[in-house]
């Protein structure tokens, strides 16, 4: 019997231990959605409305011009060489990273599979032939809850992109949760796209966007490094949509202990910010979980409602065809029986039917005989044709009333 022992629950699996709260309950709600059997998105469906289960991760877009550190800062990010860096334009299209079971690399329409909520990408002809994914298994920092998104580096002049690349950022922007714009003291920092991408977003979502000034290391006095950046600001401060009070740029580098450097250092306030739109991101699961769940009720609520009123004009309309379709068959083998009955003996009506009964026929069928009496002979073909149509109309009746 010791060899049948069942083995002992553990208290705290691997998963749970390895796991943050916030992660946790991000992927709960992401459950609740996506469940085969009582998901929201399955119910929701049945009840003609469609829903987008949440994400379970934020999205961070990280957009600049070429050779800004973008791929750079990801790379340090996750503690992994994912994205290629160097001076020349190594991100031309649009990829995704993300944290996963095990490595891998996605292409195309397997990408917009594993993000659904960027599917109107579809729009712009020629980008899911730039869209990508890198799938890695770090765990650093919390990558566990971020998706990147490493933009093309954008540069001025002549420079032609398969695709609509403004709108298309533009696009990507709307759907992320933060936007960093990296600005390059020693390249281009002033690109126009840049800016004019920038402002445009500011529009739509400014509260999304973070500015930062990378590399800042390689500047070489201060003076220099703060000459640089009130350029840019005043470059950004002549756009309308981006002149706005408390206006922040701090100033990043990747760190690099073999060359120390004297310029304050505020990656870490990058990681803050994630971290805080991590949390907000939580908050905004559970509200949209409260706010769905009530719709499918609502919904719910008018469905029954409505099949209790489909039911009850159901019963009325299958009495009413019930009711035409008996004076459809009713009316004229009252009409017929009367004649044969007018031309029977009472006698012989009595030894067929009864006597109680007969007199019941004989008054039922007296009345037709009567009218049809006082009817003039000129005008009994039409009564008849007249008739006819009636009982006929009866019978459309019942089939109308019957759908």
């Amino acid at each position: 019997m010791s060899g049948c022992k069942k083995p002992r629950a553990v208290a705290n699996p691997l998963e749970s231990t390895i796991t943050t709260p916030s992660e946790r309950i991000l992927k709960e709600c992401h459950t609740l959605y996506i469940d085969n059997e009582n998901g929201l998105v399955k119910m929701a469906e049945s009840l003609g409305v469609r829903l987008l289960p949440p994400r379970k991760k934020i999205i961070v877009m990280i957009m600049g011009n070429h050779s800004a550190g973008k791929s750079s800062f990801i790379n340090w990010y996750v503690e992994e060489h994912i994205q290629k860096t160097g001076v020349a334009i190594e991100t031309q299209g649009f990829t995704f990273i993300t944290s996963g079971r095990k490595r891998e690399s996605l292409t195309g329409n397997a990408t917009l599979h594993l993000y659904p909520h960027f599917r109107p990408l579809l729009e712009f002809k020629g980008v899911t032939d730039y869209l990508s994914a890198e799938i890695s298994t770090s765990k650093q920092k919390k990558f566990s809850l971020v998706t990147f998104v490493d933009t093309p580096g954008l540069v001025d002049g002549d420079m032609v992109y398969p695709f609509d690349v403004n709108n298309a950022i533009t696009s990507f922007g709307e759907q992320a949760d933060l936007v960093f714009v990296f600005f390059d003291p020693m390249g281009q920092a002033l690109c126009k796209r840049t800016l004019n991408i920038v402002e445009k977003l500011s529009e739509k979502c400014g509260d999304k966007l973070r500015f930062y000034l990378s590399k800042a290391d390689e500047v070489g006095r201060e003076t220099d490094r703060q000459r640089v950046m009130m350029q840019i600001v005043q470059e950004l401060c002549r756009r309308p949509g981006l002149n706005k009070c408390g206006f922040e740029m701090p100033t990043i580098y990747i760190p690099n202990s073999q060359k120390p450097s004297r310029c304050i250092n505020q990656i870490d306030e990058v990681c803050e910010t994630i971290e805080k739109s991590i949390n907000q991101a939580v908050q905004k699961t559970l509200d949209q979980l409260e706010k769905d769940c009530n719709l499918v009720i609502s919904t719910i609520n008018h469905t029954l409602e409505q099949d209790r009123v489909n039911a009850s004009c159901n019963r009325s309309n299958r009495f009413n065809s019930f009711l035409c379709a008996v004076l459809g068959i009713f009316l004229p083998l009252l009409f017929i029986l009367s004649f044969i009955i007018s031309t029977l003996a009472p006698e012989e009506l009595d030894t067929l039917v009864g006597e109680g009964l007969a007199k019941m026929i004989y008054f039922s069928t007296g009345i037709v005989v009567y009218l049809w009496d006082w009817i003039p002979e000129d005008w009994q073909i039409w009564f008849v044709l007249t008739f006819g149509a009636l009982c006929y109309f009866m019978f459309f009746l019942a089939k109308y009333f019957a759908r």
